[in-house]
């Protein structure tokens, strides 16, 4: 191969494109890479401890009626059902109180209506827990479904069989017809395999209130939401960055321990909902943002350079094997980490979406930069 003599500006275009490929490949190696490798423990049928799941609930009489049965019928040998009605003005309560009189292992505890008093969900979901009588929580939404009658055993066989305090589950979303919910269910995968990868590999950051487990003790121990109460949204990652660490934390991938919501009606929804869940990223640790950042930022330069070197053809043939390169290597581990998770062939939404998803999150936190700062969690 005849190389020509780079100029000043193709040598720095070059060592920049060294750099990038070298981020993105320790990024897949370190980061990802473990979710494709994770050995699942099967639940067993001894020693199932006793387990409370806690849900708070506001103004989700439809939700509760459609979804909160399937909570109540795992296949458990003891639990029970916490939701906290957080001063709901629909039929939640008529609806919750239905479900008691079916199923004795449901417990409610409400909080009244009061307009002149905003709180977010932390003060609910505080509640329920205080109001657990078992150590080992589960915790859910009231909007989502587990994927099967045994979703318990499986967080609790990761939290409980490996000692451990804390579990992250994955919390998918319902496949339908569309292009956006292509989108939305590819996201939920990127994002679901990097903050399982990140626990695996030793900093767990993050997790979904949609999907996870931890002990009482842990929580008290941690000082439960105290730190940043006066944060709408974190109930869920915020929690995590506090009380996680590389010794106490497993994860569930199994797909009959996934949740499963209804998606967004819209793709303005989902970026709404985005934009709430963006707003607890300024509280991270900086090595975690360092991380999240630059892992966008070097995949958008990595496609940037190659289409230069694609269009400037002097380097053409010595970059693009690299790139082919990186790229089929994302897409083999992207397949297996879908196969680990359950969550079928979303990854071929890598040919879609690898370019234009760091653009459109980074139009989601321009939008959370940009409007209120007050979000109300329902």
């Amino acid at each position: 191969m005849n190389i020509p003599h780079p100029n000043t500006i193709e040598i720095i275009l070059l060592t920049l494109m060294l750099m990038v490929w070298l981020w993105q490949f320790f990024f897949l190696i370190r980061r990802i890479l473990p979710v494709a490798r994770h050995k699942e423990t099967s639940p067993s049928d001894a020693d199932f401890p006793p387990v409370s799941v806690v849900i708070s609930a506001k103004n989700e009489e439809e939700n509760l009626e459609t979804f909160l049965p399937e909570v109540l019928n795992q296949d458990y040998p003891e639990f029970q059902v916490v939701v906290v009605n957080d001063g709901s003005e629909d039929d939640t309560d008529m609806v919750l109180t239905r479900l008691k009189a079916i199923h004795p292992h449901l417990y409610i505890t409400r909080i009244a209506p009061d307009k002149k008093f905003y709180h977010g969900k932390k003060l609910p979901l505080s509640l329920g827990i205080k109001a657990a009588k078992h150590d080992i929580l589960v915790l859910t939404d009231a909007d989502c479904r587990p994927a099967t009658d045994q979703w318990l055993k499986h967080m609790v066989t990761a939290l409980h069989s490996r000692n451990k305090e804390l579990v992250l589950g994955i919390g998918n979303y319902k496949k339908t017809k569309g292009f956006t919910n292509l989108w939305l269910r590819y996201d939920t995968f990127t994002i679901a395999i990097q903050y399982l990868g990140f626990a695996l590999s030793g900093k767990p950051y993050m997790a979904t209130g949609r999907n996870m487990a931890y002990s009482k003790q842990l929580f008290q121990k941690t000082g439960g939401f105290k730190n940043h109460i006066y944060v709408a949204s974190g109930d869920d990652d915020l929690f995590v960055q506090e009380a996680a660490n590389k010794t106490n934390t497993a994860v569930c991938m199994a797909a009959e321990a996934h949740t499963i919501s209804a998606p967004p009606s819209s793709f303005k929804k989902w970026r709404e909902q985005k934009i709430r869940h963006l707003s607890t990223a300024s509280h991270y640790k900086k090595s975690i943002k360092f991380s999240l950042l630059t892992e966008p930022v070097t995949r958008e330069l990595f496609w940037a350079l190659t289409l230069y070197f694609i269009f400037f053809p002097n380097f053409g043939l010595l970059i693009l094997p690299f790139s082919l390169l990186l790229f089929l290597f994302k897409l083999i581990i992207w397949k297996k980490a879908s196969d680990k998770t359950g969550m079928g062939k979303i990854f071929w939404g890598l040919l879609l979406f690898d370019i234009i998803q760091p653009l459109i999150i980074a139009f989601s936190h321009f939008g959370n930069l940009t409007g209120s700062k007050k979000r109300k969690w329902k």
